[in-house]
């Protein structure tokens, strides 16, 4: 059995529990408990607090954990990282009042940064030779300059709009973030053969994220140039129609480009154009 810890609430655990989902592993989340095992797959999922996470994987109370990057940098703990799950995704700033100038990192030598990540913070001034002090603080670190007890902040930073609404403004990113599946360094064989299909599912859900399976009919005579307009995953299905002339192409398309394609498709000649999602996708 193996045992994967992970944020209790919070969009990472919306986004953690969906990719779960997707993965075909049912999870009982109606009575909300510490410890909840799946029915179909051999896992149990800890519910923890998100900055828990690392040290509960690096001491081998949970085998797995899925955590905010910053969280997992922050902590130094000794766990592994597995695979970037590119969900959760966000940045760590500095930010400093928007009325002030800002003329580099210079203007942070002397000042006071009020933050709830030192460690990450200590570590990028001190290896940009900046010499200030770091408050740290739990809770709203966006109203510090504000009230007087900084002069500037570290924090997360993911649109914006809490900066804008506290008068700061982001001078510099220190890191970009997003979730992690992290692992304990020690795990038996029987753990990573389960682990290995764990990956292979969340993978085939990755996969297939923001990918359309097209199917068209398209004449003859442009197959040609139809098949060099699609940048499918390998060479596209052809098939024959009962229609004399024209055959059925089905391809694969990444969707920050379907648009461009299938105007170019269709510029082509291809007609009856289908678009299904793609739920999952073995590479």
């Amino acid at each position: 059995m193996l045992r994967i810890a992970v944020q209790a609430k919070g969009r990472l655990f919306e986004e953690t529990m969906a990719l779960l989902e997707e993965s075909d592993i049912k999870l009982s989340t109606t009575k909300r408990t510490l410890l909840v095992q799946s029915p179909n797959f051999p896992i149990e999922v800890l519910f923890l607090r998100d900055d828990d996470i690392p040290q509960t994987v690096a001491t081998g109370v949970a085998d797995l954990g899925i955590v905010g990057e910053n969280e997992f940098m922050e902590k130094e703990e000794d766990a592994e990282i597995i695979k970037r799950l590119g969900f959760s995704k966000c940045r760590l700033s500095l930010a400093m009042p928007k009325d002030l100038e800002y003329l580099g990192l210079s203007w942070f030598n002397g000042k006071k940064i009020a933050t709830s990540y030192p460690v990450i913070l200590r570590n990028f001034l001190k290896k940009n030779g900046v010499n200030a002090e770091i408050h740290v603080i739990t809770g709203s670190v966006e109203v510090s300059p504000g009230i007087g007890l900084a002069d500037a902040i570290f924090d997360i930073v993911s649109s914006g709009s809490t900066l804008v609404s506290n008068r700061l403004k982001e001078v510099e990113v220190v890191m970009k973030s997003e979730a992690l599946l992290i692992g304990n360094k020690n795990m038996s064989d029987e753990k990573k053969a389960v682990l290995e299909e764990l990956l292979f599912r969340m993978n085939a859900v990755k996969t297939a994220e923001d990918k359309k399976y097209v199917l068209m009919n398209a004449p003859k005579d442009k197959l040609e140039e139809i098949i060099d307009v699609l940048p499918g995953m390998k060479s596209p299905t052809v098939m024959p129609l009962a229609q004399e002339g024209w055959c059925s192409v089905h391809t694969v398309l990444d969707e920050k480009r379907f648009w461009e394609i299938i105007g170019k498709l269709k510029a082509l000649g291809a007609e009856g154009i289908l678009v299904l999602p793609i739920e999952k996708m073995i590479v």
